[in-house]
């Protein structure tokens, strides 16, 4: 696949608001198959798109890959025999000996999408929210509460309630049900308990309630309107970086793809224990290899 190819996937991937990790060859030592400035793309669900390596690298790049997404955090690696070798400090060695003989060194770094914040309301605070917002790169929309309903909601989404006592209920009520990552509503304490009191005595369950935070803001005491969406964006900043945008399937709660692992025999690099890594029974054990030639080598030297 083209640089431009990839470009593609990244765009398309980050308009869904999809994590993926990049790995890109840093160093390779012949005759690996990966060439410096070989990059891909891999997907949470393990899917790959572009080339780092051939059938020995490539499982492990995507294994690797779905745990750089999981953590949020980059990793350097190394694929090969490293016996001989002094890795600097912080590499993660992993063996790979396969028919060519070579070695790699392959950087994987997380993408996460651009925070998609909802702002409803139509103050001078919630403009001005929403342009602080985009100039951090978020996904920053701002729309009337009357039009809350049709708005593009989902899971990933931060929602912000600003509505100022125009229908705060019926927005707040729609808000928690869509079940996006963060809702937090804009009031004063006493007017937030209020707001959620009201719902719980219309029977809106308790789980959806408590995904709702107010006041949403950090306490400046009296200040004015950009003060105010300031406050509110130093808050959801800081909540994203401790982690209270991730939802399930999303963000650091991505679960990897559960597939076994064992040792090749042969080589001892790890591998999926599945029907796509060269499967060999013998005396009543299954194994499984990086690729054909080391599951013939063990074939010849077992007798099998």
């Amino acid at each position: 696949m083209t640089q431009v190819g990839l470009d593609e996937v990244a765009l398309g991937l980050e308009r869904r608001g999809i994590e993926y990790a990049v790995a890109t060859v840093v160093w390779r030592q012949a005759p690996s198959s990966g060439q410096i400035g070989s990059r891909a793309i891999v997907t949470a669900d393990g899917e790959l798109h572009g080339w780092i390596g051939g059938a020995c690298a490539e499982p492990t790049v995507i294994r690797e890959a779905q745990r750089v997404i999981r953590a949020g955090e980059s990793k350097l690696l190394f694929l090969g025999a490293s016996d001989e070798l002094v890795l600097p400090e912080g590499m993660t060695a992993i063996p790979m000996s396969c028919q060519s003989e070579g070695a790699l060194q392959i950087y994987v770094e997380p993408v996460l999408p651009p925070v998609h914040l909802v702002v409803v309301g139509h103050s001078p605070m919630t403009q001005t929210l929403t342009d602080l917002a985009l100039t951090l790169g978020w996904r920053a929309e701002r729309v009337d509460g009357s039009d809350f309903v049709g708005a593009p909601v989902d899971h990933r989404s931060v929602v912000v309630v600003a509505t100022q006592g125009h229908n705060d209920e019926d927005v707040v009520q729609h808000a928690a049900a869509s079940m996006p990552a963060y809702v937090g509503l804009v009031a004063s304490r006493k007017r937030g308990e209020a707001v959620l009191g009201y719902l719980a005595e219309r029977s809106v369950p308790q789980h959806l309630l408590d995904r709702v935070h107010t006041p949403v803001g950090l306490d400046l005491g009296r200040t004015t309107h950009q003060e105010i969406a300031v406050s509110i964006l130093a808050e959801l900043v800081q909540a994203r970086a401790a982690g209270g945008f991730a939802v399930e399937g999303v963000g650091r709660s991505l679960p990897l793809v559960q597939t076994a692992e064992v040792l090749d025999p042969v080589c001892g690099m790890t591998v999926a224990a599945d029907d796509a890594h060269f499967p060999a029974e013998v005396d009543g054990a299954t194994y499984h290899f990086c690729c054909v030639g080391c599951h013939d080598a063990f074939l010849a030297r077992t007798g099998a």
